[in-house]
Formats: structure tokens, sequence, C-alpha cells
């Protein structure tokens, strides 16, 4: 499966977005209204970064409750790994495994077209290997 598939499963046509200049407390709150696990950073409609809850508890257990009152630049993940939509969800995967993290930016022709989380493709993933289970059964069957 394509990620193209997978922004056209979830039907997702806005990415949440916050600037850069944005506390962190403010982050947190939107992440928790949205019901997200990342938000991408930006000031110009390219993202700048991704801040995610992970980055905000960590950074909560180092220094306490004194980070939300930061900005959301100091704490963003800068160096993003993307994808396009014509990568496979085993490509995807791939990325997120090897570089640990669970949000991906999909980018098509130097710009943000949406974001997918390690959920999305998992959940793409499953779905085709269903289909292909009872592809293979019907063939089984003579259907």
């Amino acid at each position: 499966m394509l990620v193209r598939q997978i922004l056209t499963m979830k039907n997702a046509q806005n990415v949440v977005t916050i600037a850069p200049e944005a506390s962190v407390g403010d982050a947190a709150r939107l992440l928790s209204e949205k019901k997200i696990g990342a938000v991408v950073v930006s000031s110009n409609g390219a993202p700048d970064g991704i801040l995610s809850e992970r980055d905000i508890v960590r950074e909560l257990g180092k220094r306490g409750d004194g980070c939300l009152k930061d900005r959301v630049a100091g704490l963003m993940t800068r160096d993003l790994v993307t994808c396009a939509p014509d990568n496979t969800t085993d490509d995807v995967l791939q990325k997120m495994t090897e570089g640990r993290f669970r949000h991906m930016p999909v980018m098509e022709g130097g710009k943000m077209i949406g974001f997918i989380s390690i959920g999305d493709v998992v959940k793409a993933r499953l779905s085709e290997l269903s289909m292909e289970k009872h592809a293979l059964e019907d063939m089984i069957k003579g259907f």
C-alpha cells in the first residue's frame, strides 16, 4: 500500500500545526484537545520541526513544569525524516523503526501534503494483509 492511499483513508485534509514561537504548554493543550501524539511546527506552511508528546514528557522529567513556558522551537525535533506519497508502507515502517519515531510529514514537490503516524501505517498494513488473506482463501476455495 502507498502513503497516498493512507492519506485518502485518513481523509485528513488539514495537518495540525503550531508556530515555533508558541509555548510548550500551548502545544501540550493542542495535543490534548486534538487527541494527537505530535504536532508539526511551521511558520510558513513548510515543516520546521515536529513536537511530540514524548518530547514534552522527556523535558518534564528532566526540568519539571518550568519547560511548559519555553518556546516550541527550543524543544522540537528539527532534523525531519519525511516520506513521499508514492512510498510504500514497508518503506515508511522501516524508516520509523530505524529512526525510533512515530510521526512523519508527507512531502510532495517541496510542500507538506499530509502527516502520518505509525498507527496509520500499521492499520493500513493490517488492512492490506487481511485483503491478501481473503484473496488467497478465495483462490483455494475456487471462487
